[in-house]
């Protein structure tokens, strides 16, 4: 014989807020899993901030550094031209450097010297003295940058094989000591020798030609073909 209490028969309506149960308490029972603890992901619906989020290894984007590490070395060579670079180089002939070879390239050497030293005789404050020093640095100036300093070709024509090469570099393909090399390696040697003479061996004077001759003759040397000096 069981003993039921008179609130069995009434409806959770009809029962006092006092004896009515409590919201929560019937979400907690129909929805375990809705209310969690503080430990969880999700409490009642809503992140819990308070959890720390590491990412996995899969997230972690290594960064790749693209460009070319700085060399340390001031003075360096270039690496040798690979089998498709020299492919390229062989496609067309180049007309940046063949030049030397046709006629009348070695007499416009000749011909520049002259016309400098004319100009520079109009330019009446000048002594002989500087008028030959200053004709023999003019030359080895434009020389150098002809040469020396300038890279690559001014015509599209190789698919940039020569784009590391300077006209030096470039003529007779890299061969050293060739006739054509030897004669513009003879020309500032010899505007030194005359420079020297005619400025009556003037010390200071000499220095001056002898170091710019030097900056023009040295590379052209078996020993700085393909030799870069960086000072920056």
């Amino acid at each position: 014989m069981s003993v039921s209490s008179e609130n069995d028969h009434l409806s959770p309506l009809d029962l006092s807020p006092r004896q009515r149960p409590h919201s929560n308490s019937i979400n907690s029972i129909g929805s375990p899993g809705r209310n969690r603890s503080n430990s969880g992901t999700f409490s009642s619906g809503h992140i819990n901030n308070s959890i720390p989020l590491t990412p996995t290894g899969s997230h972690h984007q290594h960064t790749v550094n693209t460009r070319p590490r700085r060399s340390s070395s001031i003075i360096q060579h270039l690496e040798p031209d690979t089998l498709d670079t020299k492919i390229d180089q062989a496609l067309n002939p180049n007309v940046n450097a063949n030049w030397v070879h046709q006629k009348g390239a070695w007499i416009i050497h000749i011909v520049l010297i002259v016309f400098l030293k004319l100009f520079f005789n109009f330019i009446t404050v000048l002594d002989n003295d500087w008028r030959w020093t200053l004709t023999n640095l003019t030359y080895n100036i434009g020389s150098y940058i002809m040469f020396h300093q300038v890279k690559g070709t001014p015509f599209e024509f190789n698919s940039g094989a020569y784009d590391n090469l300077t006209m030096w570099e470039q003529i007779d393909n890299g061969d050293q000591y060739t006739p054509t090399k030897k004669f513009l390696m003879s020309v500032p040697i010899g505007l030194f020798l005359i420079s020297t003479h005619y400025s009556n061996y003037n010390l200071n004077l000499f220095v001056l030609n002898g170091v710019s001759c030097l900056c023009v003759v040295v590379p052209k040397l078996a020993i700085a073909h393909r030799l870069r000096v960086t000072l920056y």
